[in-house]
């Protein structure tokens, strides 16, 4: 799996979760090492940093200001699939570092343009 110049947006989130709809990835990759920038909705500004496991998942920790101005962090493990219509989508486990320490399932889908 190459994430490599992929865009993902959020498609759903536990309540306790800061990514949204409106929440952008634009995701990197050399060989195993995944980066990505995300910004949108409760995330002004947002950075992940991690590792591209040989089935495709990802295991990464990222960390953001959320619009509030909060710096939040916390880690994540994602497993690729596909939905019915075909869109690549990462199935979410993550738990932040700060502010309440809970933990949450969400789910991100590919898209192929700004939409």
């Amino acid at each position: 799996m190459n994430y490599n110049n992929r865009i993902f947006r959020g498609r759903t989130n536990s309540e306790n979760g800061e990514v949204g709809g409106q929440t952008r990835f634009h995701y990197r990759q050399s060989e195993d090492r995944v980066w990505a920038t995300y910004s949108g909705g409760e995330v002004a500004s947002g950075h992940l940093q991690g590792k591209v496991h040989a089935d495709g998942s990802l295991e990464f920790v990222y960390h953001h200001e959320n619009v509030d101005g909060e710096l939040m962090a916390g880690r994540c493990v994602s497993t690729p699939g596909r939905d019915s219509a075909g869109t690549l989508v990462l199935k979410e486990n993550w738990q932040w570092f700060t502010g309440d320490r809970t933990s949450g399932h969400s789910e991100v889908e590919e898209i192929t343009d700004d939409s």
